[in-house]
């Protein structure tokens, strides 16, 4: 039976140019995918701000690799 190690990455608005920039997303997904990463998921979802109380727009991207 196949194992996996999982990493889930917040992304915040921010780090995608204010909107969600497809070309920094894919630039974060082929550099994770040049260490062997696979992508699982992506889910939006609000995440922790770098200053203050509360949450920003923002998206975790869950990547997979084979344990092994």
């Amino acid at each position: 039976m196949q194992r996996y190690t999982y990493k889930v990455v917040e992304v915040r608005e921010k780090l995608v140019g204010g909107k969600m920039s497809g070309g920094k997303l894919e630039k974060l997904l082929n550099d994770h995918a040049a260490d062997g990463w696979q992508l699982k998921a992506i889910t939006s979802a609000e995440v922790k701000g770098r200053v203050g109380p509360g949450g920003v727009d923002g998206l975790l991207v869950t990547f997979e690799k084979p344990v092994g």
